[in-house]
């Protein structure tokens, strides 16, 4: 029997793993979420999968329409490791929250949240006041159970935040000397209107609040 040899420029058709629908950030995905096609290319995108099951379980941080590579860079897996991608220039900060249980309930990686900063009244305070310190912020992980704040007070949950580097400091001086809030967005909304800080006072004389 004859066996014709293989043309040695052939190459290996490469399968890619994309959406199958539109992926909003805070899915968790399942098989009937994503799909393998072909991809013509000689090698994948950075950061692609090749095989549906190495995305299955994990959460989308970032939206992918529908048809378009899942990438590392878009996912975050529950278990860490590369699908828990940092961008370039970013980084993964996390801090305790406090008086947010209900949103903490809500909350789902990928989600985007205000971070609020509260300082309660001390010597040095004539007032409490709060400040909507970050806006848009994709959350990556949530970390339920409570861990010794701090700043030496109660212990507290926790979550990590994909945040800028200056965010970041700010974030840690916050986490360790006043109280952290977190607001829930609506993910598709973008704005950043920046907000004053708002003293107690300002709150029980009636003023508008924007």
């Amino acid at each position: 029997m004859f066996v014709g040899k293989l043309d040695a420029t052939s190459t290996p058709q490469l399968s890619i793993v994309v959406a199958a629908k539109n992926l909003a950030p805070g899915t968790p995905l399942t098989a009937s979420d994503v799909k393998a096609e072909s991809w013509g290319g000689k090698a994948l995108p950075k950061g692609a999968y090749a095989d549906v099951e190495a995305v299955v379980g994990q959460t989308v941080f970032q939206a992918v329409s529908s048809g378009e590579p899942v990438l590392e860079s878009s996912v975050a897996s529950a278990k860490g490791g590369a699908g828990l991608a940092i961008p370039s220039g970013m980084r993964a900060v996390s801090t305790h929250v406090t008086d947010s249980t209900g949103v903490l309930e809500m909350l789902r990686v990928g989600h985007k949240v205000d971070v609020q900063v509260l300082s309660i009244k001390t010597e040095r305070a004539v007032e409490p006041e709060i400040r909507a310190a970050m806006q848009d912020i994709t959350v990556l992980a949530i970390h339920s159970a409570p861990d010794p704040a701090s700043n030496g007070g109660p212990a507290l949950p926790s979550v990590t935040l994909l945040v800028t580097p200056s965010e970041s400091d700010a974030l840690a001086l916050a986490d360790s000397t006043t109280r952290v809030r977190l607001a829930l967005r609506n993910p598709t909304e973008q704005n950043k209107d920046p907000r004053p800080t708002l003293p107690l006072g300002a709150v029980l004389r009636g003023g508008s609040v924007k």
